[in-house]
């Protein structure tokens, strides 16, 4: 988001809803959060996220030091010797996961035109790698722009992104341009995510989805029509967690419950047995433990 768009749309936003908490969520992979966020906040966000200096910037979220100190008014509760204390501890922390690092060194503006979402940009990285498309990055967040344009121009968060990321990473493996998979679309094999989306279950676009690619794509497959969860049972989650126990011991939480409730297919379709899954917990259980002392 740049600067002049958070004005617009954060006034708009508190002039429609003056009692409503306003909380703004970015990342800094163009390199101008931190401005954003100081226009946010001025502009009457309530809450904007930041990151620690030393874990901030491209990919993460814009620096707190340097939108606490861009904001340049007193505030009894910023104490910047602590906050310096608290940078260096994580500046050590991170030296020690090095090598998770993604690699995404600076910022770049081209996300402005690609719309790869930060979180989404170095997960992308790795799974270009993992296919053998690594040489071709530049290739893949091009597609990824081309393949916003045939999905829609959608608005692009965890799963929707995903879509759009799928098509993207099937385009460069084939080496399809855009025009190839909207002549092709009644014979190419698309990701399941990608018709899943194109059925309506991940909800209707704004403006709708794109014609003819949808009816071409979906070869008569069936679409859900309004909102999907509307047609759902309500969820047990009682009954839930008393099967998982008794298959898998008392061990279960809230949590996995959560767990086996949002992702019930990856659940369903694991191999894990109530051993591997007691062993899991008693690790678990472990780290806690030596943990706490």
């Amino acid at each position: 988001m740049k600067p002049a768009a958070a004005r617009i749309l954060i006034s708009a936003l508190r002039a429609q809803f003056p009692n409503t908490p306003i909380h703004v969520h970015t990342h800094d992979t163009a390199g101008t959060g931190v401005a954003s966020m100081v226009a946010c906040y001025q502009s009457g966000a309530d809450i904007v996220d930041v990151a620690m200096d030393v874990m901030s910037g491209v990919t993460s979220q814009p620096s707190m030091g340097a939108v606490l100190n861009s904001l340049n008014t007193p505030n009894k509760d910023f104490n910047q010797e602590k906050l310096f204390q608290i940078n260096s501890y994580w500046e050590q922390v991170r030296r020690l996961y090095r090598c998770f690092d993604p690699g995404t060194q600076a910022t770049n503006t081209e996300v402005y035109k690609h719309e790869i979402p930060g979180g989404q940009y170095t997960n992308m990285i790795f799974q270009a790698n993992s296919l053998g498309l690594g040489a071709e990055w530049a290739r893949v967040k091009e597609a990824y722009g081309e393949a916003n344009d045939i999905l829609g121009d959608i608005v692009k968060v965890t799963p929707s992104s995903k879509v759009v990321g799928d098509l993207a990473q099937i385009m460069v493996s084939n080496k399809l341009s855009k025009e190839d998979v909207l002549d092709g679309a009644e014979t190419l094999n698309l990701p399941n995510s990608v018709i899943q989306y194109l059925q309506g279950y991940l909800g209707v676009p704004e403006g709708g989805f794109p014609e003819p690619f949808r009816t071409q794509a979906l070869k008569g497959a069936p679409v859900v029509s309004g909102r999907p969860g509307a047609e759902l049972e309500p969820m047990d989650f009682v009954a839930i967690k008393k099967d998982l126990t008794e298959r898998f011991g008392s061990w279960i939480t809230e949590k996995d419950v959560m767990s086996y409730a949002m992702y019930l297919l990856c659940s369903r379709n694991s191999q894990a047995t109530s051993t591997d899954m007691a062993m899991s917990a008693n690790c678990r259980q472990t780290w806690c433990s030596s943990h706490s002392r």
